[in-house]
């Protein structure tokens, strides 16, 4: 069975604009979405991003306005703007989302419900009762979830993660492997799903 490896932290932008399609694209392939969520500023500090409040007003206009407004026009994917709780965070939602893996629950609709919820409903993804009501929508019991979301054990897990991506050169969310191929960014999707039926030529990572 193929498989699509999937790294994105549970407040991505991009992440949400693509979860719909990612899923459509997996299900029409019969793959299985690998979900391996991630310190996304771990990873685009290592890749040397600048952060985004260091950066002129029309770059954050254009990345948080013009880009996003346009693929949720596209993908049919409604956002309310940039969410206020934003920089919050995401270390516990990510949690609850490894620790959905390693009960061996299906946390596709889990990671979509908090995507959709952040940035179409300005839903804080690290409010407990947030996290709670995000869990039941999914259908997902969320107290198992939440006693061990913020634990050592998931969070080191959490951290492997991250550093799978730092060592695999990903630098934003989301990024999809198929077949060790990388492909950044849901706007590759629809690359994605070309690789699945037939892998592109030449090899990734490049040698120099």
């Amino acid at each position: 069975m193929p498989t699509i490896e999937y790294f994105y932290s549970a407040h991505s932008a991009f992440a949400y604009l693509g979860s719909a399609r990612l899923k459509e694209i997996a299900d029409a392939a019969g793959a299985t979405i690998v979900h391996k969520p991630m310190d996304l500023h771990r990873v685009m500090e290592a890749a040397g991003s600048s952060a985004f409040a260091t950066r002129t007003a029309a770059h954050r206009n254009y990345y948080f306005r013009r880009e996003i407004f346009r693929w949720a026009e596209y993908r049919n994917a409604p956002v309310m703007g940039r969410p206020t709780h934003h920089d919050k965070g995401y270390r516990t939602a990510n949690g609850m989302l490894i620790a959905g893996l390693e009960q061996g629950i299906d946390i596709g609709p889990l990671a979509h419900a908090m995507l959709e919820g952040h940035w179409r409903y300005d839903a804080d993804v690290e409010d407990r009762d947030t996290q709670i009501r995000m869990a039941k929508q999914a259908g997902i019991n969320p107290e198992p979830l939440l006693a061990v979301a913020d634990s050592e054990e998931i969070q080191a897990i959490h951290q492997a993660n991250t550093d799978e991506a730092i060592e695999r050169s990903v630098f934003g969310s989301p990024t999809y492997f198929v077949d060790g191929d990388m492909f950044y960014g849901q706007d590759r999707l629809e690359l994605v799903e070309r690789a699945l039926a037939k892998p592109f030529g030449g090899k990734w990572p490049i040698n120099s």
